[in-house]
């Protein structure tokens, strides 16, 4: 062999080192990815909001001194600070909480976006094991700080489910209920839609929900009351929103997400989830019944 053709071995055979080298490299880190961690991959989660930045209008609503006390005793669980600092809840907002249950969510709306803003309060037809969410919903709606709520009383397969002018809102809100949407096979679809229409371009549709193992998809939204993170992004986005942000304020890494969420009421680890309908989608979109 001349020294000439020793040379070009040597080449192929560093070359072929270096290459094996750098796959070796890249793999370990991938391979030692945590499977609970966060799958909105292709947003970066932002960390809370520090206390000192929540809007006072924030703070001052969740300190109301009116606010019912069964409210505040889930405020150190649920972190309402961090939700409406991450969603941007201001006075004159026009918003719908849908799904609103006995209401918590509702009243902080309302209280946040002021007697410039309107809340519309949706729930369907409560099952007779929940009346007493029904009960308390509608008697919070009774109270003078919540004059600005508007009482939506529709199934989630009405073609007006949100008796709004299409594009008249800021940001519609599904708080810990999109799991019992899929679960209990309600038309979805149909409230994504709604949503779609209702929402102004550029605005929010925020969903935050009990986070299930990655894989796991729809399997667990009525055994564990979770959902798979990625499941719920990839279906919201068929509706033609895109995924524009996600927060790490909720986070319990210390879940394993294998028990279910009443087991300990504030401690599972929660995505939050911001899905924007962009103007250009906005302009082409075609959504059913609009």
């Amino acid at each position: 062999m001349t020294m000439r053709m020793r040379i070009g071995a040597w080449r192929l055979v560093l070359s072929t080192i270096v290459a094996f080298a750098g796959i070796a490299w890249i793999s370990p880190p991938a391979r030692a990815q945590n499977p609970l961690a966060p799958v909105a991959a292709s947003v970066a989660e932002s960390a809370p909001v520090p206390a000192s930045q929540i809007p006072k209008e924030i703070t001052d609503a969740i300190n109301s001194p009116d606010r019912p006390a069964t409210d505040k005793t889930l405020d150190a669980g649920r972190r309402p600070d961090q939700i409406m600092a991450f969603y941007g809840i201001k006075p004159g907002m026009k918003i719908a909480d849908i799904f609103a249950g006995g209401g918590y969510m509702t009243e902080l709306y309302a209280r946040i976006v002021g007697s410039t803003g309107t809340v519309y309060s949706q729930n369907g037809p409560f099952p007779e094991q929940f009346k007493k969410s029904e009960d308390t919903w509608n008697e919070r709606l009774k109270e003078p700080a919540l004059k600005n709520v508007v009482k939506v009383s529709k199934r989630f397969d009405a073609p007006d489910l949100l008796p709004v002018p299409p594009e008249s809102l800021d940001a519609v809100i599904i708080h810990l209920n999109y799991h019992d949407l899929v679960g209990f096979k309600l038309n979805r679809e149909n409230v994504n839609a709604a949503v779609f229409k209702a929402l102004k371009p550029g605005g929010i549709y925020g969903i935050v929900d009990h986070s299930a193992q990655p894989g796991t998809n729809d399997t667990v939204t009525t055994t564990l009351h979770r959902i798979d993170e990625n499941f719920l992004i990839k279906d919201v986005e068929k509706a033609g929103f895109r995924l524009s942000g996600a927060s790490s304020a909720l986070r319990h890494p210390e879940d394993d997400r294998t028990w279910i969420v009443f087991k300990h009421r504030g401690q599972t680890d929660r995505f939050m989830l911001k899905f924007t309908k962009t103007p250009a989608i906005a302009a082409d979109a075609k959504i059913p019944g609009a």
